[in-house]
């Protein structure tokens, strides 16, 4: 499966629910991983390598195909993008973020009206809310990771 199906598909899986704007703000906290300059994510991009980001273990639910012991039927191997998914995927290949986000390099939905200040364990703060989604820009103890 090339990078950019794989983008496709997560993106689908991830925030197909979330519309246009859910699915751009996803898009963007994978190409802003493969860009901060410190921490996990920029030992596992290595310098901008979507795949490695995308791939990393235990970052998107979307990529197992178990969780906790069970049959995950909602993973990339499972799901067929639209046209719209693959236009996202090439927006994000290209280098372009959607400034609902920021530098998030984090993001996750509550199931709550509210977002936590902080995700995970301080490493990042909230910036902005985009649909279900609560999306976070890196702290500096994201910085030591």
């Amino acid at each position: 499966m090339s990078t950019r199906e794989l983008l496709a598909r997560l993106l689908k899986c991830e925030a197909g629910g979330e519309g246009e704007n859910g699915m751009r703000a996803v898009a963007s906290v994978i190409v802003n991983r493969t860009r901060v300059p410190n921490g996990e994510f920029a030992r596992v991009s290595k310098g901008g390598d979507f795949r490695a980001i995308m791939e990393q273990p235990n970052q998107f639910t979307c990529l197992k195909t178990t969780v906790g012991g069970q049959y995950n039927p909602q993973n990339v191997y499972n799901i067929r993008p639209d046209e719209i998914h693959y236009n996202i995927a090439d927006w994000a290949l290209a280098g372009n973020t959607d400034s609902s986000v920021g530098n998030s390099i984090f993001y996750f939905n509550p199931f709550s009206d509210t977002c936590p200040t902080f995700f995970p364990s301080n490493n990042g703060v909230i910036y902005n809310r985009v649909g279900d989604h609560c999306f976070y820009s890196p702290t500096e103890a994201y910085s030591k990771t």
